[in-house]
């Protein structure tokens, strides 16, 4: 997979906040899924916030068995620090090196981030999507930004996630009485598609399988292929 060249790597922060915002106007929020995706892929990468060198890592896995097709990982030094709300520019360019080693196409990528439910409406999900011009999930462990009223214990149900009156995501419950996830838009999908996909591929875990074996591959638990 090949990512479009649409802006530099080495840049100040103020210059990576003018990007997020100029990049969020390229997000599409539409779902693009005309049929189940027949390969879903998930990344994740470890090591980006402690300023060693981070591990990036891609699982592809056939759907609906989940079955792992291919595990790709690099290993790279990421050159921004950590900023709050800009993590995607230290994180993007050591997964899209691990994008470009995939032999095959995924029709879906989750990616453990968020997409809409940032600061700029432009996480690391949207970043990932836009350049790689692909279907794309955020589903993330934590609350970025906004805030969502309560939630049923139950499997498969779900509140909008909401910041400053826009609906930005949501929380889903992927077990029975287990801390939610937080999906949202990251390009080429709609909100109603985002929980969908986290749900069908939350199957056994808290965290759906891709995104549970790409946190895996992440942590050097998961060879490659």
């Amino acid at each position: 997979m090949h990512a479009r060249t649409l802006h530099s790597w080495e840049l100040t922060t103020a210059e990576a906040r003018e990007v997020q915002r100029e990049l969020a106007a390229r997000v599409s929020r539409e779902n693009a899924l005309s049929r189940p995706p027949r390969l879903i892929a998930a990344a994740d990468i470890s090591g980006a916030h402690r300023g060693e060198e981070a591990l990036g890592a891609v699982v592809v896995v056939r759907y609906p068995e989940l079955d792992v097709v291919e595990v790709r990982t690099a290993r790279k030094r990421p050159s921004m620090p950590y900023v709050p709300g800009l993590l995607s520019f230290r994180e993007t360019p050591v997964l899209l090196d691990v994008f470009e080693r995939l032999t095959t196409a995924p029709d879906l990528i989750m990616v453990d981030g968020h997409g809409l439910a940032h600061p700029r409406r432009f996480g690391i999900a949207c970043h990932i999507g836009v350049l790689l011009d692909v279907p794309v999930v955020g589903c993330a462990k934590s609350v970025l930004v906004g805030k969502h009223g309560p939630l049923a214990r139950a499997r498969g149900s779900w509140v909008e996630l909401i910041d400053d009156g826009e609906v930005v995501g949501a929380a889903v419950r992927t077990r029975d009485g287990v801390t939610p996830v937080y999906a949202s838009i990251g390009h080429m999908v709609d909100l109603a598609a985002a929980i969908e996909w986290t749900l069908a591929c939350a199957t056994r875990f808290r965290l759906p399988e891709p995104a549970r074996l790409a946190h895996q591959a992440a942590s050097g638990r998961l060879l490659p292929t």
